[in-house]
């Protein structure tokens, strides 16, 4: 019997899945000083972003034929390692789009009206007052958005863009252009078919009102002092990627000279202890590190996994 270790847990759905085609499933979390010692037992390891797959624990993985990561980033596993050794691995770059869409547009809206700020003030402040202080909101309509990285959740990201209002423009190394198909539920054969032709990063930073990030993670930053320099004044920025792509100190000296007019952020540097200046800067909108973690996105997430493992053992159980 294929035995599946969810060191981070799977939805029941996924877990039903693989239940029904036999498999076992063990959700009992094993520490990570203590994986490396009983990683053997196991054919799949399932993990979220909390286990780190290091050499030690491959190397200890002896009967491991598949490492799975339910979410799209896999800087938590030594990858080249992995595949070196003939081990399977895979991500879930379908399932969580949408959720991690529809946060870094909800990021928009809360800076665009401040609402991250009066929800905070609310209770204590005074109510004219506070009438007067957040007033001056802005209507995203006829604003550029600029998506840095237009993969998948890139392309998610476009479709609700436009579907506001928004003019769209896009950076991504890897794609020339892309089909953005805007869907009315209530009309199952009626489509908007806009075609997105990517642009140099420069281009974004320059025109953009708001720029969101959906790329992987880097060894530097993408954005720093120099980039934000070139960017309009009071422009927004969303991360929802991952920490490190916007550099936090000189993000801070551009909220603070106005150079920037908020921030969303969904990812930190130093997880799960962001900077205190971070935490309590009034022009940052902030969610701990939720993108994917909608029900319906861990219930996707959990059913790809189950998927791909069927998948690759077929009828060797």
């Amino acid at each position: 019997m294929i035995k599946i270790l969810a060191n981070d847990g799977i939805h029941p759905d996924g877990r039903l899945l693989l239940e029904e085609a036999n498999y076992f499933v063990d959700e009992n979390k094993i520490p990570q000083d203590q994986l490396a010692g009983k990683i053997g037992d196991y054919d799949v390891l399932i993990v979220r972003s909390a286990t780190k797959v290091t050499r030690e624990i491959i190397d200890a993985g002896t009967k491991l034929k598949v490492i799975a990561r339910g979410g799209v980033g896999m800087d938590n596993i030594d990858l080249e390692y992995a595949r070196s050794k003939g081990i399977q691995v895979y991500n879930t770059p379908m399932a969580s789009s949408r959720a991690v869409a529809e946060l870094a547009i909800g990021h928009i809206f809360a800076l665009a009206r401040m609402i991250h700020l009066s929800n905070r003030e609310m209770g204590t402040g005074d109510f004219k007052q506070l009438k007067k202080d957040y007033e001056a909101g802005i209507q995203l309509r006829g604003k550029t958005l600029g998506i840095v990285g237009f993969g998948r959740i890139g392309q998610e990201v476009a479709k609700i863009g436009l579907g506001i209002g928004l003019n769209v423009i896009a950076h991504d190394p890897f794609v020339t252009d892309a089909d953005i198909a805007i869907k009315i539920n209530m009309f199952e054969d009626l489509a908007l078919n806009v075609k997105i032709h990517t642009e140099p990063i420069e281009k974004i930073f320059r025109e953009a009102d708001f720029i969101t990030f959906h790329i992987p993670g880097s060894t530097k930053p993408v954005v720093g002092a120099a980039e934000l320099e070139i960017m309009k004044k009071g422009v927004l920025l969303i991360n929802s990627a991952r920490g490190g792509i916007i550099d936090e100190t000189a993000l801070l000296a551009a909220l603070d000279s106005g150079k920037v007019g908020g921030a969303g952020l969904d990812v930190f540097d130093n997880e799960p202890t962001p900077k205190e200046a971070i935490l309590k800067h009034p022009k940052i909108s902030m969610t701990p590190h939720i993108g994917a973690s909608t029900i319906e996105a861990q219930s996707y997430i959990g059913m790809e996994l189950a998927d791909k493992i069927i998948a690759f053992f077929g009828d060797d159980k």
